[in-house]
């Protein structure tokens, strides 16, 4: 059953690379309409659909474009609103980038807490255990299942969607600085839920990357507020909050970066030192899969 936020809600951040103050203002949607967002600094407030098709670039972020209109770093908003069950959304944003909070997706899914979920089936509020996701199997649910397995591959990098009775994500990552080293995580929607176990993972950086990124004109707005930062001693401001907060992270943004599907197949997705291309080459191969010709 499709679903919408109750009502409508507003936060305002930093841009990671950007390092530019935004307002982005979620608001209800009706059925049909799906995720998008809209900038409204722009002439004419264009729009731009939350859909694989409206990729732009994917350099340390995932982001969107229709026509001359942009907006970046849409992955952890994303993944908040499908990780919450929101299929139906209105993203207002007054610049060109979303901002980047904690580096989590804490906050936004706080946020669609505490407003609420509409089931589109008789607009109400929906009562407590009747949401649901689309990364939850529902047999009532028009969810596709994968047939066949396919996969996208860059030397040993690698994402993969595997036929699978359920969803379910796994994700490996593996540095040579040993405070991050390999580490593996696997993750059912069914079994656990996206708030608690991957909402409130942080980005995470290495210090020895953070002048090159810097001149290259990325991550103006990362600071140690809203992102972990590991040097060759350790981390530089601990705590963590999982000790596999990195590669928790790196699922979450798998997850938001396939929520540009609309709709995401039930299969078991593998990622190994994966990226964000990785991610969108995965999810364009399973649209042009389930697309009728």
């Amino acid at each position: 059953m499709p679903s919408t936020i109750a009502k409508p809600f507003q936060i305002s951040g930093i841009g990671l690379h950007s390092g530019k103050t935004a307002t982005v203002r979620v608001m209800p949607a009706t059925p049909g309409e799906g995720r998008y967002f809209v900038r409204i600094d722009l002439p004419g407030e264009p729009s731009i659909p939350a859909l694989v098709e409206s990729v732009n670039q994917t350099t340390l972020s995932t982001e969107l474009a229709a026509q001359t209109a942009t907006v970046r770093t849409v992955e952890h908003l994303l993944a908040a609103l499908t990780g919450s069950g929101i299929d139906n959304a209105r993203i207002e944003i007054d610049a060109g980038e979303v901002p980047l909070l904690d580096g989590s997706a804490k906050q936004w899914v706080e946020a669609i807490a505490t407003v609420g979920i509409l089931g589109t089936e008789d607009w109400e509020p929906q009562r407590e255990g009747r949401g649901r996701s689309y990364l939850q199997t529902n047999p009532q649910s028009p969810i596709p299942n994968l047939q066949s397995p396919i996969w996208v591959q860059e030397t040993d990098a690698f994402v993969a969607a595997i036929p699978a009775p359920e969803t379910r994500f796994t994700y490996g990552i593996d540095f040579e600085i040993a405070a991050i080293g390999k580490q593996w995580y696997s993750w059912t929607p069914s079994q656990e839920s996206f708030a608690q176990a991957i909402a409130p993972a942080r980005t995470f950086g290495l210090a020895s990357q953070i002048e090159k990124v810097r001149q290259a004109g990325l991550i103006k707005g990362g600071s140690l507020d809203n992102a972990l930062v590991c040097s060759d001693t350790g981390w530089l401001n601990p705590p963590l909050r999982f000790a596999n907060e990195p590669v928790r992270h790196k699922l979450l943004d798998l997850v938001g970066d396939l929520s540009l599907l609309g709709t995401i197949p039930v299969a078991h997705y593998l990622a190994y030192k994966a990226s964000h291309k990785l991610h969108v080459n995965l999810a364009k191969q399973l649209r042009a899969l389930f697309t009728t010709p």
